[in-house]
């Protein structure tokens, strides 16, 4: 993805290699209007709103191709059209119809409203004025298409500003922008439509930055292919934590799909008067006695024991961050999840200093609460969801798995990635403890920590669809697969 920023470097970039920057903008409103006529053609009226800079210039480009293929356009301007510049003031002059004011605005039955008022580059609120006009056009249901992305949504973190358009689609181009894939901006897009305006891919690649959507692109190639070869210690020897007689399920949750997802053994590391309850639900997950920091020890003696889940269930906090740090001192991988992130509040640079210069990596999923609690001045900056994952991941040294229907991974040298295809039946009992236990598995088999995290987040949204509707953190688990 790109963010507004580095749009705005590939456009001048293109410009200054001898594109013209009018040329870009045509080939942009002509396909905002063809979108329009392929996909509202009884439309009785489209109404064109247009703002005060180039994205008001694609949407003088969209009237004056609606009028060329015969449709009633009528085209409203917040601002003086007079003062437009340079691309916009070109695509202005270039439009024969009247101009109203935006004040003129009156809703018609069977009308599409074309949104050209402000694009992805939004960091401030919507004038009143607008904001009253998006009331009054979401209260009649009039069909909106968004140029570039709904007007009122920062395109960088996705916040609403003020007020925005809840489009039917939205026509951006050549990528989408963190806006489109961030909460609430996803939720006020729509359908979303890309097109290729005719930069070339050698600017957009240099000018682009270290955010993706997630998916199997950035992971696959560290994926451990099954081999004739292996065996289960080949595969990784996950160890998870469990908490006390009343609490193990959370940790179960974790070991069951830790084996799903591929790892060659895992081991419950239970208290002792969990080992009975433990025990009666075991059959594939091992179970070890583990009641004191002295035993962790003896426990990370064995070098095979390689990645481990500290957090599910787990209710102590100051054995927790005992533990914790017991697995970063012996240099191993882990995943912090629940009371393991909350036995941190606060200290997230004691996790930093723990692992730093250590070859074992540290991945922690904090959902908004804990994330405010192990990050608090991070989490009240105005910054968007990527960027405080990314100051989290800084701040820790380790991977950060922000969790939330739009979760992103983020890496301490800024590499970033938003996960879309999350369904809302993750938002379930138990379902955190499902994807922590996937994580744990990826980095027992030798997976780097990011792309352990990032194929982990991918799993668990792959599992939640095939479980379906009315699944439980229990059916999640036994959807999860290893590919």
């Amino acid at each position: 993805m790109l963010t507004p920023t580095e749009m705005s470097r590939v456009d001048a970039a293109a410009i200054h290699s001898g594109i013209s920057g009018f040329a870009l903008m045509l080939r942009a409103g002509e396909a905002v209007a063809a979108c329009a006529l392929r996909r509202y053609p009884a439309a009785r009226r489209f109404t064109v709103l247009c703002g005060p800079g180039n994205n008001g210039g694609d949407g003088y480009v969209v009237a004056a191709a609606l009028m060329r293929s015969g449709a009633d356009v009528r085209v409203l301007a917040l601002g003086d059209p007079e003062k437009l510049r340079g691309d916009a003031r070109i695509a202005r002059a270039a439009w024969s119809g009247t101009i109203e004011n935006l004040e003129a605005y009156t809703p018609l039955a069977g009308e599409v409203v074309i949104d050209a008022l402000f694009g992805a580059g939004l960091a401030r609120d919507v004038p009143e004025i607008v904001q009253s006009l998006i009331a009054t056009v979401t209260e009649t249901r009039t069909p909106v298409l968004s140029v570039d992305l709904p007007s009122g949504i920062d395109g960088a973190t996705g916040k609403t500003r003020g007020a925005a358009f809840r489009a039917e689609r939205s026509v951006t181009f050549v990528t989408r922008k963190p806006g489109h894939v961030l909460l609430p901006g996803r939720s006020h897009c729509g359908a979303i439509e890309v097109f290729d305006i005719g930069i070339p891919q050698r600017i957009v690649s240099a000018e682009a930055g270290k955010l993706w959507i997630n998916g199997p692109a950035i992971f696959q190639a560290s994926l451990r292919p099954p081999s004739a070869e292996d065996h289960k210690y080949r595969r990784g020897h996950l160890t998870v934590f469990s908490g006390p007689a009343i609490s193990t399920g959370a940790a179960r949750l974790s070991a069951g799909a830790a084996l799903k997802a591929g790892a060659g053994l895992v081991t419950l590391a239970s208290p002792g008067d969990a080992l009975a309850a433990n025990e009666a639900h075991l059959t594939a997950v091992m179970l070890a006695p583990v009641d004191t920091l002295a035993d962790v020890e003896t426990w990370l003696s064995d070098q095979r024991h390689n990645a481990f889940v500290l957090g599910p269930g787990f209710g102590d906090r100051d054995k927790a961050r005992s533990y914790g740090l017991a697995v970063a001192r012996n240099r191993r991988n882990l995943v912090l999840d629940a009371d393991g992130i909350s036995a941190f509040t606060g200290e997230a640079s004691a996790l930093r200093d723990a692992f730093a210069g250590s070859p074992g990596q540290l991945v922690i999923t904090p959902h908004e609460g804990e994330f405010a609690r192990l990050f608090p001045e991070i989490a009240k900056s105005e910054e968007g969801k990527v960027g405080k994952a990314r100051a989290a991941a800084i701040a820790i040294g380790g991977i950060v798995v922000y969790k939330g229907a739009d979760t992103v991974i983020a890496c301490p040298d800024g590499r970033a990635a938003i996960e879309e295809e999350a369904p809302a039946t993750l938002a379930t009992a138990g379902s955190g403890d499902v994807l922590a236990g996937i994580i744990g598995a990826n980095l027992a088999n030798g997976m780097p920590a990011f792309e352990a995290a990032c194929a982990g987040v991918h799993q668990h949204g792959q599992a939640a669809l095939r479980a379906g509707r009315g699944m439980t953190a229990r059916d999640l688990a036994s959807h999860v697969r290893s590919d």
